[in-house]
């Protein structure tokens, strides 16, 4: 399989290692994911897929080894800065706030509230008003997009799972990410909201969304992913297309059993 050039590469790992009190999560882990692709992470439970993520996301840092987006080393920025460079995660275990609507869940995710700069308070009432339009405009679009419109205003911690997986996808898109990291997206989500979901994924990235994805659901995988990596004890085992890798033998053994 070809090696993507430098300029095709929107998010690498090299040489990744991280341990807890002496136990080994990850060994010298290196990946690319390259610009406007959906690259999945497989493995069994407990092979580091968890911990590569928070590592790429920023909520944690390497012993050891480098995170690049495009030619910018991250390494070392937390998570709140790689979402300035466009790098944006979900999380496996939606953590909607349930006492807010819909609606106000995505307009808390937007990255333009007027009063987080002092010189919008400033501004005047008009530039306010506008960035506020502006925020409620993307929101009521992406819940559009999302089928969720109709509950807008309903309590987000009303929603069904699947449902709150949607959300918190839009909510992500609120921030509108050159990158997004989607961790078990079909997690504890029906059948038919599963194949919605990879729908709008598979939508996301013809608009030139990149797109990397943790999930145990090996339809999901096959559906979406151009590119798939196989971790097992915190190794990266093999990397190709979906047919090559669940081909291998090394992964049979190790995963599917």
């Amino acid at each position: 399989m070809s090696v993507p050039s430098t300029s095709d590469v929107a998010l690498s790992a090299a040489q990744l290692s991280l341990s807890f009190g002496g136990v080994q999560a990850l060994q010298q882990v290196s990946l690319t994911v390259p610009a406007g692709q959906i690259t999945g992470i497989i493995g069994p439970n407990g092979a580091g897929k968890s911990s590569l993520f928070n590592l790429l996301a920023g909520s944690m840092r390497p012993d050891a080894g480098q995170i690049h987006l495009g030619s910018v080393d991250v390494t070392r920025l937390p998570m709140h800065q790689r979402a300035r460079h466009g790098l944006v995660r979900t999380f496996q275990i939606v953590r909607e706030l349930d006492s807010l609507s819909v609606l106000e869940n995505l307009l808390l995710a937007h990255p333009a509230h007027s009063g987080d700069q002092l010189w919008r308070v400033f501004a005047g009432r008009a530039v306010v008003r506008r960035t506020e339009a502006l925020a409620l405009e993307r929101a009521h679009a992406l819940l559009a997009r999302v089928r969720l419109t109709a509950l807008a205003n309903h309590s987000a911690g009303a929603l069904s799972g699947g449902q709150k997986k949607l959300l918190e996808l839009a909510r992500a898109l609120m921030l509108s990410p050159a990158i997004l990291l989607l961790d078990e997206p079909a997690a504890g989500v029906s059948p038919a909201l599963i194949e919605e979901l990879c729908s709008f994924i598979l939508q996301l990235r013809q608009e030139g969304l990149t797109i990397a994805i943790v999930e145990h659901n090996m339809d999901v995988i096959a559906s979406l992913c151009d590119t798939v990596y196989v971790l097992a004890e915190g190794c990266v085992l093999t990397h190709g297309d979906f047919a090559t890798v669940t081909a291998d033998a090394r992964v049979v053994q190790a995963y599917l059993g």
